[in-house]
């Protein structure tokens, strides 16, 4: 079940970054959304982490458990994005030099 979840997250992600480099194909770094969206999604984690530790001070167990489990979840999400394979956006500077524009042609695409 965790690995059917993991691929349909994975689908997501990668739909969803299809779709931002189709709608802006020159404006934009698909390496620097993937780079913020793990910001955001480490410091969402650390605070569902703090808010659980919280819970369990004050011996909230299942208010703790349901934190600790959020927190887990973006741990996961943590993973599959940062798993997520960026092409190399295709140049269009070479200048027609057929040596340069098929110098990356089997070359795999880059990873976080």
């Amino acid at each position: 079940m965790a690995q059917l979840h993991d691929l349909r997250l994975r689908l997501l992600v990668q739909q969803e970054s299809e779709h931002i480099s189709e709608s802006q194909p020159n404006d934009l770094d698909l390496s620097v959304v993937q780079a913020r969206c793990l910001c955001w999604l480490t410091l969402l984690a650390e605070a569902h982490e703090d808010q659980a530790n919280d819970a369990e001070g004050r011996r909230d167990t299942e208010q703790a458990m349901g934190w600790f489990a959020d927190s887990m979840r973006l741990r996961d999400v943590i993973q599959v994005v940062s798993s997520i394979e960026i092409p190399l956006p295709e140049s269009s500077d070479l200048g027609g030099n057929d040596a340069g524009e098929d110098s990356f042609k089997d070359e795999p695409p880059m990873t976080a």
